[in-house]
């Protein structure tokens, strides 16, 4: 039996993370934003955390480092085309990492070159934020942190199961409700696209070298809100602009930040809205009511690009 301790000749799903990175010849460095998960049992469960109906034909991981996650995702991707050996309908799995880092995104394609030949792995040298995405149906990934809102507002858009590793506070202010104190724009934002929880709460020490935060992963699984926007970029604009005056009223807030939301007439929605809705606070409105406040600024602020 292969040592899968050992390199490319290796079964996927156990290679130990710290034999990876000893492997790798550099160490994860935290001015690059770099903090390589390395506890098994977190790793072990992170793939079992896409929704049971996901499609997880083509995944995608942004971020391999020494590809502890990478492992385990080859061993997801393997098992899946094992159970559907024979289907000649159902393509078979893959996996495609996005690594900036050119010395870890050459050790992936050396360590896991088994899975490059056989057509399971595809390892793009990038930026997330910079290359084209490659078609992916679910993407699970340990998101460098100072760069994880762009990052999840790339894929968020995209409509697919995501999974994803983020700061901790960073993760409450996601799945935050109106009225709690973590409620803001990055709550509206990501609840627009899908239905976002905390799937587990990360400690520092699951990481090398450890990061000054404790970490969360968070399941976005996609769905169509219960209400309509004409226009989606105006509204998340209109999001924004309101959450920057989270303090005032919203009468206040929408006649203060017209230079932000884009209203030429931001004295005409005021006229319109209704008074009870004017008293309240930015942080008090869910979605839908921020949706059919946008609406109502569309037909009545004459909107213009920002």
């Amino acid at each position: 039996m292969t040592d899968s301790s050992t390199g490319a000749g290796a079964a996927y799903g156990d290679r130990d993370p710290d034999a990876l990175a000893r492997r790798a010849g550099e160490r994860a460095n935290p001015d690059r934003d770099q903090h390589f998960l390395v506890d098994d049992r977190v790793l072990d469960r992170i793939p079992a955390y896409l929704p049971d109906d996901a499609d997880a034909s083509h995944l995608l991981e942004i971020g391999g480092g020494a590809g502890a996650l990478t492992d385990r995702l080859l061993a997801a991707v393997v098992a899946r085309n094992g159970d559907r050996e024979g289907d000649a309908v159902d393509a078979p799995g893959r996996l495609s990492v996005i690594e900036r880092d050119g010395t870890f995104a050459d050790f992936l394609r050396e360590e896991f070159a088994t899975a490059v030949d056989d057509g399971l792995l595809d390892v793009i040298e990038g930026d997330a934020l910079d290359v084209d995405l490659p078609p992916f149906t679910a993407c699970v990934a340990n998101l460098p942190y100072g760069v994880s809102s762009e990052i999840a507002f790339r894929l968020l858009p995209e409509g697919k199961p995501l999974v994803l590793m983020f700061q901790a506070e960073f993760a409450e202010r996601m799945v935050a409700s109106a009225g709690e104190s973590a409620y803001g724009r990055l709550s509206v934002s990501a609840q627009h696209y899908a239905a976002v929880e905390i799937v587990e709460r990360v400690p520092k020490e699951a990481f090398d070298p450890q990061p000054a935060v404790e970490s969360a992963v968070v399941r976005c699984t996609p769905r169509d809100p219960d209400y309509e926007v004409g226009d989606e970029a105006f509204f998340l604009r209109f999001v924004k602009a309101l959450f920057t005056q989270r303090r005032k009223t919203v009468r206040n807030a929408v006649r203060n930040t017209g230079h932000i939301s884009g209203l030429d007439e931001p004295e005409a929605v005021v006229d319109a809205a209704d008074e009870d809705l004017l008293r309240r606070r930015p942080g008090d409105l869910d979605p839908s009511a921020f949706a059919a406040l946008a609406e109502l600024a569309r037909e009545h602020g004459s909107p213009t690009e920002v």
